[in-house]
C-alpha cells in the first residue's frame, strides 16, 4: 500500500467521481483509477461503486476510510516534521495586519492557503499601519494588509482585496434592533464607545459638518474591548462590518446610513524582483479569491 494510493482514494472520497478526483490531483483518470484499482486488490475487494451521479463508498469502502484518513494525516505531519527538523533555518510566512481588520473575510483564506501548502507556517503580526509598514520595508515582514488613506509611494505595491462599509453595532436588546437603518442623528442621543484606533478619519469632519456630537462614554484601543461594552449594552460603536463576529447572537448591526461610510482593504507587498520568499507570491495569489 503506497501513500500515493491512499491520497487517490480520499480524493474519489472527496469529490464524489474519478473524474473530478483526477482534476483535483493533477493526474490522468486513467492513471488515478489504476491506483485504485490496485489499492482495491490488496485490501481484498472493490472500495467504490459506480452509477449515474458518480460513486460512493461500498461496505468495505467505508469500514477502511477512517484508518486511512489517519494513515495519510499522520503521514503528512510525519513529513512535515521530518522538513522543519531538517531545515531549522525556516522563516514563516509573516503578515502583518492592521489592528482594526477583522477575521471574518481573512480566515477563509488562511485556512484555504494553509490546506494548499500545508508546510508553510504563518505568522501573524497585529499593530499600527506605521509600524507594519516600516517592518515590511525593513524586510521583517512580507505582507501588510492595511486601509491606507492614501496611495502608498514606491516601493510598495498595493492590491486591493475587498471593500467594507461602516456599521452601527449594539446588543440585541438595543432599541436600535427594531430600526432598519442607523444615521448620525440618531447615534448621538447613545453613549458612544469610541475605538481609539479607529481609522475612519473623515467622522469627524462629518459631525461638524452636520453638526452632530457623538458623546464618547467609553474609549478604548482594544476592538475585544469595544465588543464586550456592546454586548454589555453601554453604547454603540462604528465598526467595519467585516469585523463583527460572524453569526453572533448578542450583538446586532446595521449599515451606516446618512452618510454611508466605506473603506477600502490592501494587501501590500514590496516588488517581486526584490529576495522574496516564493511563498508570497502563492500567498497574494491566493488573496484574489477574497
Amino acid at each position: 500500500m503506497e501513500l500515493h494510493q491512499i491520497r487517490y482514494f480520499l480524493a474519489v472520497c472527496d469529490h464524489g467521481s474519478f473524474t473530478r478526483a483526477a482534476r483535483f490531483s493533477y493526474i490522468s483518470q486513467p492513471s488515478l483509477t489504476q491506483s485504485v484499482k490496485k489499492l482495491e486488490s490488496e485490501l481484498g475487494g472493490e472500495l467504490f461503486t459506480r452509477d449515474r451521479s458518480g460513486c460512493v463508498l461500498t461496505p468495505l469502502g467505508r469500514m477502511v476510510e477512517p484508518n486511512l484518513r489517519k494513515i495519510y494525516k499522520e503521514a503528512l505531519a510525519t513529513k512535515a516534521e521530518a522538513l522543519r527538523f531538517c531545515r531549522l533555518n525556516t522563516v514563516p510566512l509573516r503578515v502583518g495586519l492592521m489592528e482594526t481588520i477583522g477575521a471574518q473575510r481573512l480566515n477563509p483564506i488562511f485556512a484555504s492557503f494553509r490546506q494548499a501548502y500545508p508546510l508553510v507556517e504563518f505568522e501573524l503580526i497585529v499593530d499600527s499601519e506605521a509600524v507594519l509598514l516600516n517592518r515590511l520595508e525593513a524586510d521583517l515582514l512580507d505582507v501588510v494588509i492595511s486601509s491606507p488613506a492614501q496611495p502608498l509611494a514606491a516601493p510598495l505595491q498595493s492590491t486591493l482585496l475587498y471593500t467594507e462599509r461602516y456599521v452601527v453595532a449594539f446588543s440585541r436588546s438595543h432599541r436600535f434592533n427594531q430600526l432598519s437603518g442607523i444615521d448620525l442623528k440618531a447615534m448621538q442621543t447613545e453613549p458612544y464607545l469610541d475605538r481609539l484606533n479607529c481609522e475612519l478619519r473623515e467622522l469627524r469632519a462629518i459631525c461638524q459638518d452636520q453638526d452632530i456630537g457623538l458623546y464618547a462614554s467609553y474609549r478604548s484601543n482594544s476592538e475585544d474591548w469595544i465588543m464586550h461594552l456592546v454586548r454589555a449594552d453601554l453604547g454603540v460603536a462604528l465598526m467595519p462590518e467585516y469585523s463583527l463576529p460572524l453569526n453572533a447572537e448578542d450583538v446586532k448591526s446595521r449599515y451606516l446610513s446618512n452618510p454611508e461610510i466605506s473603506r477600502r482593504i490592501y494587501a501590500i507587498s514590496l516588488p517581486p524582483n526584490r529576495k522574496q520568499k516564493p511563498e508570497v507570491n502563492n500567498f497574494l495569489a491566493s488573496l484574489d479569491t477574497v
